[in-house]
């Protein structure tokens, strides 16, 4: 593993982690208050919010995807290799299970905090859902999230707003699913609680794991649809290439249409000339 690599996997690790410790920790510990940000929307703001932050704070090293599921739509939009997502892919895992080790370490007999989810905030399905409302819920929801990440990342995209948008859109889905499932739209936001929940949450993290992956294919697919071609970067390609064969000097867009433009008109000029000059003799 490169350097840069193993920084990127670090960071993937410690940001997941810290997603599933706050995000999560804001449910366990306030899913049931009665405060001003507490409840379901308490718990969407607290992982919105964390997400910006982590967005900004870590994305210049690793993109910050903390989540499997973004990690497939960029393979997918051939943002990464094979190689980087599986790497990514383990260190996401591992983080949310580092994280939720974490909270169930504090609501032991160490920490004393309650847990107002009863089971670790996992997600869980079968009393305001069905299983199959679960599957489409949840493969809906991320397909919002992934196509918003891979469109303000991408070429079109804000860079400097990128964050906020990101943070909001997971802001916006929790509050739809929170009451329906808990809302995961990421395996390893799911994987990690349910294993130390246990019991029913742990038989049904199969559907949290392969919801959101399904979700990140389909969002994948409709950003490939949306995104226009760079017809614009393929015809300045031909440009830079003149009839000997002899590429040109790189150059930046701007400075390369004008003379494009110029080299034409100059061509054209001198074939007007040429035909309009009286025949010799």
């Amino acid at each position: 593993m490169s350097p840069s690599l193993a920084r990127k996997v670090v960071v993937e690790f410690l940001g997941t982690a810290l997603l599933v410790l706050i995000g999560v920790g804001a449910a366990v510990a306030g899913l049931k208050g009665d405060g001003l940000v507490s409840g379901p929307v308490g718990v969407a703001l607290a992982f919105g919010l964390v997400l910006l932050a982590l967005a900004y704070a870590l994305g210049p090293v690793s993109g910050c995807h903390v989540n499997p599921a973004v990690t497939l739509g960029v393979l997918l939009s051939r943002g990464m290799t094979a190689t980087e997502a599986v790497y990514y892919w383990i260190a996401q895992f591992a983080g949310g299970i580092a994280g939720a080790a974490v909270l169930a370490l504090l609501t032991s007999g160490f920490g004393g905090v309650t847990d107002t989810t009863g089971d670790l905030g996992a997600n869980n399905y079968g009393t305001t859902i069905s299983m199959g409302g679960a599957f489409v819920l949840e493969a809906l929801l991320t397909f919002v999230l992934v196509t918003v990440i891979l469109l303000v990342t991408g070429r079109s995209g804000t860079p400097g707003f990128a964050g906020l948008a990101i943070g909001l859109t997971l802001a916006a889905v929790h509050l739809i699913g929170i009451p329906l499932t808990g809302t995961s739209v990421n395996p390893a936001r799911s994987l990690g609680p349910a294993l130390f929940a246990g019991g029913t949450p742990l038989a049904h993290v199969w559907l949290f794991l392969l919801a959101p992956p399904v979700g990140a294919v389909l969002a994948a697919g409709a950003v490939r649809a949306l995104t226009p071609p760079l017809e614009t970067e393929e015809a300045l390609r031909e440009v830079s290439v003149d009839q000997t064969g002899v590429q040109l000097p790189d150059e930046g867009i701007a400075d390369r249409i004008p003379k494009a433009r110029h080299a034409a008109h100059d061509v054209a000029e001198a074939d007007a000339d040429r035909r309009a000059a009286p025949p010799a003799g």
